[in-house]
């Protein structure tokens, strides 16, 4: 097959935030229906560069890099091992990332994913980055999707990083218990909105 740019376009989407739904990449890659996109993807899983797999039950099969994707793109050759318990939570940043692009008229670009942060901070100890960054009118934001509570020190010391170095931090979660943790940090953190889940995402 002939790769198009557009073809490269998803091997990075899938790159950069492990893996992607069907409906994630005709949103995201701009297609402007189901058919076009699920073509072009089944097209590269026969070509080898996609993998399409089931991992969960009433998930839907996910799109991941194959070795032979990923020295297309030139990206890291080691495998990124899925984890099924952050599967729901790492399809719901796809789909918040959908909700701040069209909110914000953002591009694709303009985004900085979980993943290409760790990389910008080299080898060392693993700090906490949020799910994703982006830019908007010279203002940085940072957006985390939080499922499951944590302690609340962990909790706070994330938000902490987040105030220092965004001028903006949006969390987001379906979880009363974190929700209720969030909205006591907001008095302190002045850079923080917290947004229910099933507010942005149909």
């Amino acid at each position: 097959m002939i790769i198009t740019d557009r073809d490269m376009e998803i091997l990075r989407l899938v790159y950069r935030f492990k893996f992607a739904l069907g409906r994630h990449v005709r949103v995201l890659i701009g297609f402007t229906g189901s058919r076009a996109s699920d073509r072009r993807l089944k097209a590269l899983v026969e070509a080898e560069y996609l993998s399409r797999k089931k991992y969960l039950y009433g998930v839907p099969y996910l799109y991941t890099l194959t070795h032979k994707g990923r020295i297309l793109i030139g990206a890291n050759k080691r495998e990124h091992k899925i984890r099924l318990e952050q599967i729901s939570h790492d399809i719901l940043v796809l789909d918040s990332l959908i909700y701040f692009i069209k909110k914000y008229g953002l591009a694709l670009a303009d985004i900085e994913s979980e993943r290409e942060l760790h990389i910008k901070d080299g080898f060392g100890s693993r700090k906490h980055q949020p799910d994703f960054v982006f830019s908007y009118e010279d203002k940085g934001y940072a957006v985390e999707v939080e499922l499951t509570p944590k302690s609340k020190a962990n909790l706070e010391k994330n938000v902490r990083n987040n105030y220092l170095n965004y001028d903006y931090q949006i969390w987001l979660t379906n979880d009363s218990k974190v929700l209720s943790m969030l909205k006591d940090f907001q008095i302190q953190y002045s850079n923080m909105r917290v947004i229910k889940l099933e507010e942005i995402i149909c």
